[in-house]
């Protein structure tokens, strides 16, 4: 991408890449862009890594790159996320992410992606009640621990 100003938002910068790439690469990440905002309408938009948009929902769901064959979508948590439809195709092998890999040509079903979008919102909402949950159960137990008596010299 050319110079950017400091001022331009997220959101800008993607309207942008998406502008500037033109082809069939631009059209499938403007596509994805939509069914992740219809998925997940509170979603927030990022611009990380010297030019990667990203979008978050209580943590990174996923990444939108786009490389000269293909744009890639890489889910942060996919390899905690159930994947019925089989969309994962890329980086299967990893422990923690899975993405996807739209070709020229290739179109991802809509209902089955929002859906796998929707999951992984839920994952990183759930993860942020479970920690909150244990931070107050800590909290709570040492609240209800009897006093350590100090020991008499």
């Amino acid at each position: 991408m050319k110079n950017l100003p400091a001022s331009d938002s997220p959101s800008e910068l993607i309207s942008r890449r998406i502008e500037e790439l033109g082809d069939w690469r631009g059209k499938t990440l403007a596509r994805m862009r939509k069914l992740i905002k219809e998925a997940v309408p509170e979603v927030v938009e990022e611009w990380k890594w010297m030019g990667t948009p990203v979008w978050s929902h209580g943590g990174i769901l996923c990444t939108g790159e786009s490389y000269k064959s293909v744009v890639k979508l890489t889910f942060a948590k996919g390899a905690s996320l159930k994947d019925p439809a089989g969309l994962f195709n890329s980086s299967l092998d990893g422990n923690v992410r899975r993405a996807i890999d739209i070709r020229e040509g290739e179109e991802v079903d809509a209902s089955d992606f929002k859906a796998l979008v929707r999951e992984a919102a839920a994952l990183n909402g759930a993860g942020k009640a479970a920690k909150a949950k244990t931070v107050k159960s800590a909290k709570t137990a040492k609240a209800k621990a009897p006093a350590k008596k100090k020991a008499k010299a």
